[in-house]
């Protein structure tokens, strides 16, 4: 008999759902032949692009959920302190798997608000290019929950409750009326760090079964942000100062929750460790600095595409220390990240080839010699 999700939870969870308001219009329109060519185009890739997590990923892998990544422990935001010394080997085991659990499940429950506000913006959005994009992207982050929920309850055992931080944004992102937000909060913000946090584990990770997930993944949200981009970029070319600086505020607003929201403070309650004592770990770092920068080097140079680019968003994202990521070249790392997915699959499915191909001479040449 399956286990529930709750029973692997870290902590008790509500079971009953998490409600969010209703917030804005439903938006029908009559017109069906007018629609941006590169926006089309994007919802015909989204389309030729769909695929099945059950025959694309090697499930078979075996993973050990207390090595789930294979990364150095220098990851781990206490290594090298007071507290790592104090940890015995089958501890710091236990930590490996508790960070993977916790970064998994906040990878499940972002994607659930991505499905959920991609649902959320065929409904709301004007133009009807973008709301066919949408339902192919619904679609997309429908497939990442089950995979991200199934690498969790089969691989680790052990689910995370949705971070504060995250479950934040969310609300706001999800509770604004103005058709545009659900855009700039998920497709900006939480899909931006998403994809580059994704980006860090699946180059690092010497594991097969989650750099599968992730490369493929990672083909999916390249599309969901240069969605964001497109729709946003053109709308807000219309808006008027005071409109814009409200958008620029909830970014800053944003990316701070999402900078506070990688500590894991979670995790280090659950080793019994002062989240606040960690924090200055986290800080201090230099993995977690490293960690930190590559996150947002998505969204700085999306927040500027899309014309967020005042003195006020410049002196936050340096103040972050982020600021040179503006530099990153989105198209590049895109382009990147199709190549790394394709090159993946042709790997696999030729190594499965010559397998089969060798399998066949063997029961050739033991037919021959009878």
């Amino acid at each position: 008999m399956p286990v529930s999700t709750h029973d692997l939870y870290t902590e008790p969870v509500d079971k009953s759902t998490w409600h969010v308001p209703m917030a804005g219009d439903t938006r029908f329109t009559w017109e069906y032949d007018d629609g941006r060519d590169r926006l089309l185009a994007l919802y015909q890739k989204g389309k030729d692009k769909q695929w099945d997590s059950e025959k694309r990923i090697d499930w078979d892998l075996e993973v050990d959920p207390h090595n789930a990544l294979g990364v150095p422990d220098q990851s781990l935001a206490i290594y090298g302190t007071k507290y790592w010394d104090m940890l015995s080997a089958q501890e710091i085991g236990e930590l490996r798997r508790h960070s993977v659990s916790w970064q998994f499940s906040q990878f499940v429950h972002g994607e659930q608000g991505a499905m959920i506000t991609a649902a959320r913006i065929v409904e709301s959005v004007p133009d009807l290019d973008s709301k066919f994009y949408s339902a192919t992207q619904a679609m997309d982050e429908a497939r990442h929950v089950e995979i991200f929920s199934r690498f969790l309850q089969e691989k680790i055992g052990m689910v995370y409750p949705i971070n504060t931080k995250l479950q934040e944004l969310l609300n706001e992102t999800l509770g604004d009326s103005r058709w545009d937000m659900p855009y700039l909060g998920m497709q900006v913000l939480i899909e931006g760090l998403a994809l580059a946090a994704f980006g860090v584990i699946r180059d690092i990770t010497t594991q097969p079964l989650p750099k599968q997930i992730l490369a493929y993944v990672m083909q999916d949200e390249a599309r969901h942000v240069a969605f964001g981009r497109l729709a946003l970029r053109d709308y807000y070319r219309q808006l008027s100062a005071a409109e814009l600086k409200e958008r620029e505020d909830f970014v800053i607003e944003g990316c701070h929750l999402m900078r506070d929201r990688i500590r894991g403070r979670e995790i280090w309650t659950n080793f019994g460790i002062d989240p606040k004592e960690v924090d200055h770990l986290v800080e201090n770092s230099p993995y977690m600095k490293m960690f930190q920068s590559l996150l947002f080097s998505r969204i700085v140079p999306c927040v500027k595409d899309i014309g967020l680019w005042s003195e006020r968003v410049q002196r936050a994202y340096d103040d972050m220390g982020v600021l040179d990521m503006s530099k990153a070249d989105l198209e590049a790392l895109m382009g990147q990240d199709e190549e790394i997915a394709e090159k993946l699959d042709a790997e696999r499915f030729a190594a499965e080839e010559a397998g089969r191909r060798a399998e066949v001479d063997a029961v050739i040449a033991a037919e021959a010699s009878v």
